[in-house]
C-alpha cells in the first residue's frame, strides 16, 4: 500500500432496511476491510435505521468504490468526506 497517495476518509452510512440490507453491506465492507482503520454502527430503533460511520485510509478510487458499492445497496445511503 502506497500511504502517500491516500487520503483519510469518513463515510456515513444509513441502512433504511437492516434486514434486507444488513448482510449485504457488511458483505461490501468486508471485501474493503484493509482500509478501514475504525468503524462504528448504531442502531436507532425508534426510526427503523442503523447508521455505520467508518474512517478510512486509501486512495481516490478505492473510496469511491466503497461508497459505490455500498451506494447501489437498495435501502442504503452513503456521505462521505475527504481530508489529507
Amino acid at each position: 500500500m502506497n500511504t502517500t497517495q491516500n487520503r483519510i476518509a469518513v463515510i456515513g452510512v444509513v441502512v433504511m432496511r437492516r434486514s434486507d440490507a444488513a448482510r449485504r453491506v457488511n458483505a461490501v465492507l468486508s471485501e474493503h476491510g484493509e482500509r478501514i482503520v475504525g468503524r462504528m454502527g448504531v442502531p436507532y430503533r425508534e426510526r427503523e435505521l442503523s447508521v455505520i460511520a467508518l474512517i478510512v485510509d486509501a486512495t481516490t478510487d478505492e473510496i469511491g468504490a466503497l461508497t459505490g458499492k455500498l451506494g447501489n445497496i437498495e435501502g442504503v445511503k452513503v456521505k462521505a468526506a475527504m481530508a489529507l
